[in-house]
């Protein structure tokens, strides 16, 4: 009972992570059990439980099923359960377990193997984006390339700079895997290249400790100012 007693106390010791201590261990709940076990009146857990469910922490559910257990007559009690996000907060394995793979891909077929591995993830990523940017508006085809990886868990943004455009990633869902495997980051480069069909130049990444993944795609002067330099010049 004392072990169980520490784990509702694990995240932090706060009233709203020994409620999703409960959440995660007996769900369904209803917020009057989780009041009896807190000692808290179940107004107060329902005021954690509406946050909860408000932030995608928690949901409602029917009542867990117990064989032999006999419905009641009214209304039942409103239980709730954590959902993916909620259970997420409590920390995963898929890092572990991802770093393990390609760990073992390696140890098989050697760094040529992760390379082969790398790049056909990237072509799955950006599978549904046209190679060859319209040389009239790169822009877009960088847009299409953020809409492409914001499909696959990265948090991308677009912004113009005098250097050209852009491409910032506030999160990488494999940030673990590639600060061992460099092999992920460079196929992704790589693919964006062909995508909007220049070189690109990789400025900062979150696994050398940056807080973002900077990419910048340099912008190629219009040939009709070329022209016009080279005349002006005459």
């Amino acid at each position: 009972m004392v072990a169980e007693k520490d784990t509702a106390y694990r995240v932090n010791g706060t009233t709203r992570s020994q409620v999703m201590s409960i959440l995660l261990k007996q769900g369904p709940v209803a917020a009057a059990e989780i009041g009896t076990e807190l000692g808290l009146s179940p107004a107060g857990v329902r005021r954690h439980l509406d946050k909860l469910v408000e932030e995608g922490m928690a949901e409602t559910c029917p009542p867990r099923a117990v064989a032999g257990d006999q419905a009641s007559r009214g209304r039942p009690a409103k239980h709730f359960q954590l959902t993916v996000k909620g259970r997420e907060e409590f920390g995963t394995s898929y890092d572990t377990i991802a770093l393990e793979a390609v760990d073992v891909i390696e140890s098989i077929g050697g760094e040529e193997a992760v390379r082969e591995f790398a790049r056909r993830r990237a072509e799955r990523i950006f599978s549904d984006v046209q190679t060859g940017a319209d040389s009239d508006d790169p822009e877009a085809a960088v847009q299409a390339v953020a809409a492409a990886l914001e499909a696959h868990g990265y948090e991308p943004t677009v912004r113009r700079t005098p250097a050209g455009i852009q491409l910032c990633q506030h999160h990488c869902p494999v940030s673990a895997v590639a600060a061992e495997h460099p092999e992920l980051c460079e196929a992704e480069h790589e693919a964006i290249a062909r995508i909007v069909d220049t070189h690109v130049q990789p400025l900062a990444l979150i696994v050398d400790g940056h807080g973002i993944c900077t990419t910048n795609i340099p912008l190629a002067p219009k040939a009709g100012n070329e022209t016009k330099g080279a005349a002006d010049n005459d």
